[in-house]
């Protein structure tokens, strides 16, 4: 098995190096360990890990699951939660993120080796299966997983953040059609004005992980999916 490199995210020193401790162990490269919001996202943007173990009560201002939804809008990087706390308004907002798992504390040895095992099978199995009926062909190679929001190119998955996956579904879902540009800010940020650079940024990201095909834009009015064989 290939070694994945992982970042903690945990403010209790003890537990966080036990943690390091059994993923070394099982032949992982922890990258960093962090405890709070400002320190993961400068770790994430130095040296960008493929997996994320994280507590989501660092006892301050932001949580686990605020420093997961900021690093997942610009990128979406998998997930494993760690938590004392198993309260339904928890568990909703880290669903949000996609987790690939959930571990409540205190924790085993096995709970931890056998959640990181399944979750990086996970994502080493993830693969385009030309059979399913919610893939839909971009062109160039191209495909989307309409159902589990999954880009890929050939049989390879492409990373996208949250927004982004919001971005494609809409523009996927439109066939074709023009979507405003008026559209797609009220529906990506609906709690917020946000400025005009906003959305052009996040449609620029989308549109490089498609090398620049698949997307076209109409001056001051919208944007769509132009499909081609």
């Amino acid at each position: 098995m290939n070694s994945v490199k992982i970042l903690i995210i945990e403010d209790e020193a003890i537990v966080a190096l036990d943690i390091k401790r059994i993923i070394n162990n099982l032949g992982h490269n922890v990258v960093d360990i962090v405890s709070n919001f400002e320190d993961a996202i400068k770790s994430v943007k130095k040296n960008p890990p493929e997996l994320i173990f994280s507590d989501i009560n660092l006892g301050k201002e932001k949580d686990g699951i605020n420093i997961i939804e900021e690093i997942q809008k610009e990128d979406f990087i998998p997930v494993i939660y760690l938590t004392a706390y198993s309260d339904e308004e928890t568990i909703q907002r880290a669903i949000r993120t996609n987790p690939l798992g959930y571990i409540l504390k205190p924790f085993k040895k096995e709970d931890i080796k056998s959640t990181l095992l399944l979750s990086i099978y996970k994502l080493k199995t993830q693969t385009y299966d030309n059979n399913n009926n919610s893939y839909e062909k971009l062109g160039f190679d191209y495909f989307y997983d309409l159902e589990n929001e999954i880009l890929f190119f050939k049989s390879e998955p492409i990373k996208l953040s949250l927004k982004e996956k919001k971005l494609l579904t809409i523009l996927v879902e439109a066939k074709g059609q023009i979507v405003s540009f008026k559209y797609l800010e009220y529906v990506l940020w609906p709690d917020a004005p946000i400025s005009d650079s906003t959305l052009r940024t996040l449609i620029y990201r989308l549109r490089t992980k498609l090398n620049y095909k698949i997307i076209d834009t109409i001056s001051s009015i919208g944007c769509k999916i132009s499909k081609s064989p």
